[in-house]
C-alpha cells in the first residue's frame, strides 16, 4: 500500500482533471481515475492508478470504482468532484434535452461523487471534497443560463457542506476556474455561442493552462488539514468578466 493517500477524480480523461492526476501522480499519491473515455485514461499511464469508466451520473458505479480502489490503496482522502458540461447556448432555442444534460452531470454528477466519500470521511474525521464550479457559479454570463445554473448550486451545496462537515475536520473547497485552456468547447453545440466565446478568448490572448490549475489543487490540498482554502478563483490576468 502506498504510503500517501488515494485520489480520486472524476472527469479525469481530458482538462483540469487529467492536469491534476499527473500533478497528484507526480508527488506520489495512488489514485482513482473515473471517466466516460476509458482508452485516454489509459493513455495517461500513470502508476498506481485504478481506472474506471464511469459516467457520474451512475451513483452506483461511482460507489464500486470508489470501494475496488480503496480496498488496494485504503481509503479516499481527497475527491475531486471534476466532471461535467457545457451545452452553451441561446435558452430560448437550445434543446432541452441539453439542460437535462448539464443539470445531471454538473450537478447529480458532484453530489453523486460526494455520496460515495462523504460518510467515510466523517468516520475517519479526515478528508477533502474539491468541487469544480466556475466563474460562471458567481457570475452570469450572456448564453450561460442553465451551465450558470449548475455552477451556483455547486457553490451553494459546498457551502452547506462545509459548515456540515466543518466540525469532523472534512475540507469542502470551490474550484471556480475562468477561461482554461481545455475541452470545454466541445460541448458547445450552437454556432453563434461558440464563435462569441472563442471571440472573447482571442480578445484576452487565450486562456491559460490546466497544469497551473492543478499546482493550485495540489498546494491547497497539501494544506495543513485544520487550514483551508475555502475557494480558488483563477482566470487569466486579462480576463475582467
Amino acid at each position: 500500500m502506498s504510503k500517501k493517500s488515494l485520489i480520486a477524480i472524476t472527469g479525469a480523461s481530458s482538462g483540469i482533471g487529467e492536469a491534476t492526476a499527473r500533478a497528484f501522480s507526480a508527488a506520489g499519491h495512488p489514485l482513482l481515475l473515473m471517466a466516460r473515455r476509458l482508452d485516454r485514461l489509459e493513455a495517461l499511464g500513470l502508476p498506481n492508478a485504478v481506472l474506471k469508466q464511469v459516467d457520474v451520473r451512475d451513483r452506483a458505479a461511482i460507489a464500486i470504482a470508489v470501494g475496488e480502489a480503496e480496498a488496494l490503496h485504503g481509503p479516499v482522502d481527497m475527491m475531486f468532484a471534476n466532471a461535467g458540461i457545457a451545452r452553451l447556448g441561446d435558452i430560448a432555442t437550445q434543446p432541452p434535452e441539453d439542460w437535462d444534460e448539464m443539470i445531471d452531470i454538473n450537478t447529480k454528477g458532484v453530489m453523486n461523487s460526494v455520496h460515495a466519500v462523504m460518510s467515510g470521511m466523517m468516520e475517519r474525521r479526515h478528508g477533502t471534497l474539491m468541487m469544480m464550479s466556475s466563474i460562471a457559479g458567481r457570475k452570469v454570463y450572456p448564453d450561460h443560463t442553465v451551465y450558470c445554473g449548475t455552477k451556483y448550486f455547486v457553490h451553494a451545496v459546498s457551502e452547506s457542506f462545509r459548515e456540515y462537515l466543518a466540525p469532523y475536520d472534512v475540507r469542502v473547497i470551490v474550484l471556480s476556474p475562468g477561461i482554461i485552456d481545455t475541452e470545454v468547447l466541445d460541448g458547445v453545440r450552437d454556432p453563434q455561442t461558440l464563435a462569441n466565446y472563442k471571440a472573447n478568448k482571442e480578445a484576452i490572448g487565450g486562456g491559460i493552462s490546466a497544469d497551473i490549475v492543478a499546482q493550485l489543487i495540489l498546494d491547497a490540498y497539501q494544506l495543513p488539514q485544520r487550514a483551508i482554502v475555502q475557494e480558488i478563483v483563477i482566470t487569466p490576468t486579462r480576463q475582467r468578466y
